[in-house]
């Protein structure tokens, strides 16, 4: 089975759906708190599913709201080793000029990779249940899992990022270029 076949069968939303294109509705918090959490809980169940499925040891994984089929502003970040990371109505505010290139998947098309250029540090807002306004700053492999799904939640895929001239490559000839990204510190 086709690795884009699997994610589908999971539930993801696979390229060229619609929505997956567009930008997500943020929430009106804290008057959507209760459909906020809901969907939080459905993001968990999804990389629950997802991780079982696949082994993502020592690579983190990201699962915005649009690639479950919910347009809301919303995506859950599992860090190799560390309690997830909720984002709700994120925006990056600040992001370094230094910047590296490396390999990105993406579950939506998960039958190859592509070279993404990322910043390697942002500062991102985002929106408690409460609705209050918070900033974290992310860096290195976290820093590129929470960028991809913000972009994910602008309704940017990363193929959007890649150089002009670069297509990605199909997931089992990147296995072979000893390329494989895993999550740094």
């Amino acid at each position: 089975m086709r690795p884009s076949q699997q994610m589908r069968d999971l539930g993801v939303v696979q390229v060229g759906a619609p929505g997956l294109d567009e930008p997500a509705r943020p929430f009106a918090l804290p008057d959507e708190l209760h459909t906020a959490d809901t969907v939080v809980g459905r993001l968990l169940d999804a990389m629950e599913r997802i991780r079982r499925a696949h082994d993502f040891s020592g690579k983190g994984l990201g699962v915005a709201a649009p690639q479950i089929g919910i347009p809301r502003s919303a995506a859950v970040i599992q860090p190799p080793g560390a309690d997830p990371i909720v984002l709700l109505n994120p925006r990056i505010i600040v992001a370094s000029e230094e910047t590296d290139e490396k390999f990105e998947g993406c579950l939506s098309f998960f039958d190859v990779r592509g070279l993404v250029s990322r910043p390697l540090r942002i500062t991102v807002e985002t929106t408690t249940l409460e609705g209050q306004a918070v900033t974290a700053i992310y860096e290195r492999g976290i820093a590129r899992l929470v960028h991809h799904e913000v972009d994910h939640l602008d309704g940017v895929l990363y193929t959007a990022r890649m150089r002009a001239g670069v297509a990605p490559i199909p997931v089992e000839e990147y296995r072979q270029t000893g390329r494989a990204w895993a999550y740094e510190q």
